[in-house]
């Protein structure tokens, strides 16, 4: 997976980085490390400098895969906080992609199950009506033969 990160007002310390790589390692779990179609950038840094109370971090992942764009956005009091709950959006964000994208495969099995299972059941009908048709016109040209 390929990861480039842009900072805005903050410097990157080795225990930054250390901490981001750990919990972007954390989607190594459901993305393919090896997939080269998968990009993610991650923006840090702080909010604005006006605020009365301290500073506000912001932390913003944005992850791309075959196409689609996943996005994250967090402002806490704390940078590590911050990209806590941006992991944990992202994370959750491309879970449900992934459930319903595996919902839409199963339905789509189950209906062509359910459409093999519907051609195999007429033609049986089919069989069984043709036998019930068969033995009426036979019973009745009996009747006509005088047999």
């Amino acid at each position: 997976m390929n990861i480039h990160v842009k900072t805005k007002n903050l410097t990157i310390t080795p225990d930054i980085q250390d901490y981001l790589d750990k919990k972007i390692g954390s989607l190594d779990k459901l993305i393919d490390p090896l997939d080269t179609s998968v990009s993610c950038q991650v923006e840090l840094g702080r909010a604005s400098n006006h605020h009365k109370s301290g500073d506000i971090f912001r932390a913003e992942i944005n992850l791309r895969k075959d196409g689609k764009q996943f996005r994250a956005v967090s402002e806490h009091e704390t940078l590590m906080a911050a990209m806590d709950e941006a992991k944990d959006e992202i994370l959750q964000e491309f879970k449900s992609y992934k459930s319903k994208r595996t919902t839409l495969v199963r339905r789509g099995g189950a209906a062509i199950k359910n459409m093999m299972k519907g051609i195999s059941s007429v033609g049986g009908s089919i069989g069984s009506f043709s036998g019930r048709i068969g033995g009426h016109i036979g019973g009745r040209f009996r009747k006509w033969r005088g047999k």
